[in-house]
C-alpha cells in the first residue's frame, strides 16, 4: 500500500497493537484493515459449513448423556447463527479498497465474540458439575474448532483471540468443576499459545501481503515506464532469444532497422545490425567485440558499434544484459539501443577542433607535440635524428594591421597550404598561433638537412601573394632544434627551437638559426636585462644625452636630438641598440618614451630659444591613445613652445599602424609640433608617407653619407633625390652621421640643409650643453 504504515511493515514487524486494532486510528489504519480482511472475502460459505458441521458432531456427541431437548435446542441455536452470520456477511465488500474495512474489521470482532459465547455454552449443558468426559469431549471439538478458525481467520487475530479466549476459560473453569485442574491449566496454555500464533500468523500474512503488492505495483510502473520509453524516447528496447534472435520486435527498432517487425523476427542480431558483412564475415572489431560478449552471456554498457542500415552506414549505442529464468536458465538479452551517429560526428568534430587549427586546416600546437614526441622516442630507439623547425612571419602584423585580419587570415591560409605543398615523407607542418608555425621531421639526416629545408621554406614563403586584389609580401625567420642532442623532451626541444628562432629575428629576418648552447646564455642575460628595465625608471638609472645639429651652409647651431642612455648597476652602460628593443617587447617603451618627452623638454627650457630639441618615438607610443595628451602635458608643464619640439619617427611607424598613426601625427603638427622622417631610403620607402603626412625634416642615414664621401654613385644619387624631393616639398634635409671634413663637405656640396654627427660634437650630457652655452655666449644663458 501506498501508506506511511504500511510502508513501516516491511521495514519492521508491525506492532501487535495496531495488528489488533488497539492502537490509536489514524488516516492509514483503513489501508491495514483492508490487507486483514481481503483473505476472507469468498470465504462465508467455507465457514457456514464449517460451524454447521462442528455443531452437529458436538450434538451427536452429547445426546447419550445430555437430555435431547437441551442438545437440540442448543443445535437449533447454532443453526440460526450461523444462518443469521452468514447472511451478514455474505453481500459485506471485504477488502475493498474503495472502504475504510474499519467497519467490516469491527463486524468481524463481534460476530467472533457472538460465536464465543455460543461455544463456551456446551461445558455447561450437565449443569455447573459437568463429568470429565464431557468436558474433555467438548474441548476436543472446541479446540478444533479453535484451530480451524485460527487457519481460516489467520489475518484477523482479534477476532479469532475474541473467539479462542473466551471458549478457553469456559472449558478451563468446566475442568476445574471437573476435579481435573491441572488439564485447565493445560487449557489455558493452549488457548494463551493459540492467541499469540494468531497475532504472529497474522503478522506474516500482512508483511507477505505488503511484498506482494509492492512487487505488483513495481511491476505495473516498470510497464509503464517502458511504454512510456517507447513512446517518448528517441532509444528502442530489443531482446533475443538464447540462440541470439530478434524477438518480440518493438515498432520503434523495426522503424530503426527499416524493415518490418514480422521480417525481422528470428533474425540473428548480428546479421541484422551488419549488413553485406554478415554475408563476407569482414565484422567490424566494435560489433565483433559484441558478439563475443554476447556468446559468453556477458553484460555490456553503451558500447558504440557501426552498423548499415538500408546500405548506410550508421553508429548505435547498444546496451543489455542477459535473462534467466527463475531457475537460472539462459533465456536470451534484453536491452536498449540507441542512434548516436550525429553525436558521434559531432564528437569526432570537436577532436578534429581540438586538434587541427580551424584557420588552415593544419596541425595545432596539441598534434604537433604528439608528432614531436614520437619522434623523439623513435630517434632516442633507433640512435637517429629528429628536428623541430618553428617558422615565424616577418611583416605579417603590418598586413594585419593595414588591411585588416580578414585580409590577414587569408594570407596565413595561403602560407599554410604552401607549406603542406614542401612536406614529404616523415615531416609534419603545423600552426602553433598567430602567425607561427611549425615542422616536425622525423629521421633528419644532419642539421644541414634541417637548414637546407628551412632555406627553401623561407623561399617559398618569402613569394609574393594575391589576397583580394593586393600583393602582400612577408617573409620568414626560422629557428631550428636537432632532437635528442639539442634535447630529449619536448618541452626542452621546443624551447631550444625558440631560443634559435628569438636569434634568427634579432638578425634582421628571413633568415635561418640553429640552436647552440650559448643561445641559453643569451636567454638569460635578456631575462636579466629586462628584470632591471623594469626597475630603471624608479631607480633613476636613464639620463638623457644631446648631440647637436647644425646649419649645413655656415655651421651654426640651431638643435640637438636627445638620445637616451641606460647606465645600470648590474649590467653597466648598456646601449639603446640593446635595451630599446627589449623594452618595446616587454611593452616598457611607453612608459620609458614619456621620461625622454618630459625630461628632454625641461631640458630645452634651458637652452637658447631659438634652438630646437628632436626627440625619437617608436611606434608603440603611437599606438598608444594616450600619446598626444602626454605631448601637450609635457609642453605645459616644462613652457616649451611647441615649435621648438621636432619628433623623429621612421617609417615602420606606418608599416605597423593601419592609419591611426598617421593620424596622431596630424594631431601633433596642428599643434606646431615639427615632424622628422628617420632614416628614409633604408627600408619600405615610399612617398605616399611624405604626401600624407606634412613632415618639416627628412635624415639621410649615415650609410649613405658614407658612401657619398666615397663617391658611390648609388648613395651619391640617392642624397641628391632626397634633397630634391625635400625642397620641392618645403621640407629641409638633415644628414646624420657626418665625421669627417671631407663627409661634411660633401654633404654641403649636396644641398643638405642640416648635419649632425661627430664632427660637430658627440652626445653628451645636459650639464655639458649648458656648460657649452656659457663657453661660447654668456649672454645665451642669460637668455634662457
Amino acid at each position: 500500500m501506498k501508506s506511511l504504515l504500511t510502508d513501516q511493515i516491511i521495514a519492521a514487524e508491525i506492532p501487535a497493537r495496531t495488528l489488533l486494532g488497539l492502537g490509536p486510528r489514524d488516516a492509514d489504519t483503513g489501508n491495514l484493515r483492508q490487507l486483514q480482511l481481503a483473505p476472507l472475502r469468498g470465504q462465508g460459505s467455507l465457514r457456514l459449513f464449517m460451524g454447521l458441521g462442528m455443531a452437529l458432531v458436538a450434538t451427536f456427541t452429547m445426546i447419550l448423556s445430555v437430555p435431547l431437548a437441551i442438545a437440540s435446542s442448543w443445535l437449533c441455536a447454532g443453526l440460526v447463527f450461523s444462518l443469521w452470520s452468514y447472511s451478514q456477511f455474505r453481500r459485506l465488500p471485504l477488502g475493498d479498497p474503495k472502504l475504510s474495512g474499519i467497519t467490516e474489521y469491527r463486524m468481524c470482532n463481534r460476530h467472533a465474540l457472538y460465536s464465543a459465547l455460543f461455544w463456551s455454552t456446551p461445558f455447561w449443558l450437565h449443569g455447573f458439575s459437568p463429568p470429565l468426559d464431557h468436558v474433555l469431549s467438548m474441548w476436543t471439538i472446541a479446540v478444533l474448532m479453535m484451530v480451524t478458525l485460527a487457519i481460516v481467520a489467520h489475518s484477523v487475530p482479534m477476532a479469532c483471540i475474541l473467539f479462542i479466549a473466551p471458549v478457553t476459560l469456559s472449558a478451563a473453569a468446566a475442568l476445574v468443576r471437573a476435579d481435573a485442574p491441572q488439564l485447565a491449566a493445560v487449557a489455558v496454555v493452549a488457548g494463551f499459545l493459540l492467541c499469540n500464533f494468531c497475532v504472529r500468523f497474522a503478522q506474516s500474512h500482512i508483511r507477505f501481503r505488503h511484498a506482494e503488492e509492492t512487487l505488483h505495483e513495481k511491476t505495473e510502473t516498470v510497464s509503464l515506464l517502458l511504454r512510456e520509453f517507447e513512446e517518448t524516447s528517441a532509444d528502442w528496447l530489443w531482446q533475443t532469444d538464447n540462440s541470439r534472435r530478434l524477438v518480440h520486435i518493438s515498432p520503434r527498432l523495426a522503424y530503426a532497422l527499416g524493415a518490418p517487425a514480422d521480417a525481422l523476427e528470428g533474425v540473428p542480431l548480428l546479421q541484422a545490425l551488419s549488413g553485406d558483412a554478415w554475408d563476407t564475415g569482414l565484422f567490424p572489431k566494435s560489433l565483433h567485440e559484441m558478439a563475443e560478449r554476447m556468446k559468453r552471456r556477458e553484460s555490456f554498457s553503451n558500447l558504440i558499434v557501426p552498423v548499415t542500415i538500408g546500405g548506410a552506414p550508421r553508429w548505435w549505442e547498444l546496451s543489455a544484459s542477459p535473462r534467466l529464468d527463475e531457475a537460472g536458465k539462459f533465456l536470451g538479452f534484453r536491452g536498449v539501443g540507441s542512434d548516436v551517429t550525429e553525436q558521434r560526428a559531432t564528437a569526432e568534430q570537436i577532436a578534429k577542433m581540438a586538434r587541427f587549427d580551424n584557420l588552415t586546416g593544419l596541425p595545432n600546437r596539441l598534434s604537433l607535440n604528439e608528432d614531436l614526441a614520437r619522434a623523439l622516442a623513435h630517434a632516442l630507439d633507433a640512435k637517429a635524428r629528429c628536428a623541430l623547425l618553428i617558422i615565424d612571419l616577418d611583416r605579417f602584423k603590418a598586413v594585419n594591421d593595414t588591411l585588416g585580419h580578414p585580409v590577414g587570415d587569408k594570407l596565413l591560409a595561403q602560407v599554410a597550404a604552401r607549406l603542406k605543398g614542401l612536406m614529404e615523407r616523415g615531416m609534419t607542418c603545423g600552426r602553433l598561433g598567430g602567425d607561427e608555425f611549425a615542422v616536425v621531421l622525423h629521421n633528419v639526416a644532419s642539421a644541414d638537412s634541417a637548414e637546407d629545408l628551412a632555406k627553401r621554406l623561407i623561399a617559398t614563403i618569402s613569394r609574393p601573394y594575391v589576397v583580394d586584389n593586393h600583393q602582400l609580401f612577408v617573409g620568414a625567420s626560422i629557428g631550428f632544434a636537432i632532437g635528442p642532442q639539442d634535447g630529449a623532451t619536448v618541452e626542452t626541444l621546443t624551447r631550444n627551437a625558440d631560443l634559435a628562432l628569438y636569434k634568427s629575428k634579432d638578425k634582421g629576418g628571413n633568415v635561418v638559426a640553429g640552436y647552440v648552447a650559448s643561445l641559453h646564455a643569451q636567454a638569460e642575460e635578456r631575462r636579466v636585462m629586462e628584470q632591471e628595465l623594469r626597475g630603471a625608471l624608479e631607480r633613476r638609472e636613464f639620463e638623457l644625452y644631446y648631440q647637436p645639429v647644425v646649419t649645413a651652409a655656415d655651421g651654426t647651431l640651431n638643435g640637438f636630438e636627445a638620445l637616451i642612455r641606460w647606465q645600470n648597476q648590474k649590467l653597466g652602460n648598456v646601449s639603446p641598440g640593446r635595451f630599446i628593443p627589449l623594452a618595446e617587447d616587454a611593452r616598457l617603451i611607453s612608459p620609458i618614451g614619456e621620461w625622454v618627452l618630459r625630461t628632454a623638454c625641461h631640458e630645452a627650457m634651458k637652452w637658447p630659444s631659438n634652438l630646437k630639441v628632436a626627440i625619437n618615438v617608436s611606434a608603440d607610443q603611437l599606438t598608444d591613445p594616450n600619446f598626444a595628451s602626454v605631448v601637450v602635458s609635457a609642453l605645459a608643464q616644462s613652457g616649451l613652445p611647441p615649435q621648438r619640439l621636432e619628433i623623429e619617427v621612421t617609417e615602420s611607424v606606418f608599416l605597423r599602424d593601419g592609419g591611426g598613426a598617421a593620424q596622431l601625427l596630424d594631431q601633433l603638427i596642428g599643434l606646431g609640433i615639427r615632424l622628422s622622417l628617420d632614416d628614409f631610403g633604408t627600408g619600405y620607402s615610399s612617398l605616399g608617407y611624405l604626401r600624407k603626412t606634412q613632415f618639416s625634416t627628412i635624415k639621410v642615414d649615415r650609410s649613405f653619407v658614407v658612401g657619398a664621401a666615397k663617391g658611390s654613385i648609388e648613395s651619391i644619387a640617392i642624397i641628391r633625390a632626397v634633397v630634391a624631393l625635400a625642397d620641392s616639398l618645403g621640407m629641409s634635409t638633415t644628414a646624420e652621421g657626418a665625421e669627417t671634413e671631407l663627409e661634411v663637405e660633401t654633404l654641403r656640396n649636396m644641398g643638405c640643409s642640416n648635419i649632425q654627427g661627430y664632427y660637430y660634437g658627440r652626445p653628451m650630457p645636459a650639464t655639458d650643453v649648458l656648460t657649452l652655452f656659457r663657453a661660447t655666449d654668456p649672454s645665451a644663458s642669460a637668455a634662457a
